[in-house]
Parts: structure tokens; sequence; C-alpha cells
């Protein structure tokens, strides 16, 4: 598990994402168990009740499931569900205020794809 990161978003948040991130990289295949609250919680040093909301939240969209008396466990399909969700999130984060910006700054959508272009290049 990696540290959360202090950056002003609520902790319940932070834990959903890390669980989405290992997810995404594999480290959380489907069907595979979660750590428990009390785990997250003695790991990151928060109150029970927080990580549980962090891990509700995943429940709630399907990405995890409960099997009574045992824990928290990763959906079928999970990883393409966080990928999308993350994927509308990027769309609606960065796509939608450059576009926005770009158009403050009068720069055409061609200009705006060379230069998205000119970036992919350089990376």
């Amino acid at each position: 598990m990696k540290n959360l990161i202090d950056d002003g978003r609520p902790i319940f948040v932070q834990i959903a994402e890390r669980i989405e991130d290992d997810i995404i990289e594999g480290g959380l295949p489907e069907e595979t168990q979660v750590p428990s609250t009390n785990q997250f919680a003695v790991f990151y040093k928060i109150n029970p009740a927080t990580a549980a909301k962090g891990v509700n939240l995943l429940v709630d969209e399907g990405i995890l499931y409960k099997k009574r008396g045992i824990g928290m466990f990763v959906a079928k399909g999970a990883r393409s569900m966080v990928i999308e969700k993350r994927k509308e999130q990027f769309f609606e984060q960065y796509v939608i205020t450059m576009i926005r910006e770009a158009e403050r700054l009068g720069i055409t959508t061609d200009q705006l794809t060379d230069m998205i272009q000119r970036g992919d290049k350089k990376r």
C-alpha cells in the first residue's frame, strides 16, 4: 500500500483512489479480496470509519462487493469500470479545461491538435 498524500482532498476519497490504482495496475485482480477497513486504518493511521467510507464508495459504484462475514472483493469487470471512470474524469478535468483555455487564447482546433502532437513527440 502506498502512503496517502494530503492534498486537501478527503482521506476517504484518497483511500478509494488507491484501491482503484491497485485495480488498474493489476495489484488487485478481479475476485481478489481487498484489505479490510481495519487494515487500512492501521496502515494509514486513520479512523476505521474513514477507511470504510472510502471502501463503500467503491461498493456503491459496483467496483467492489461484499461477501458477508468474509470481506470485500474486487468485482468482475472492475478494471474496465475504473478505467472508464478515470477516462471520463480526465476528459472533464483536463480536456474540457484545455479547450476552454484554448478558446480564451484564440487557439484554433488545428493549432491545438498540433500542440498535442508536438507534446506527444517530446515524451
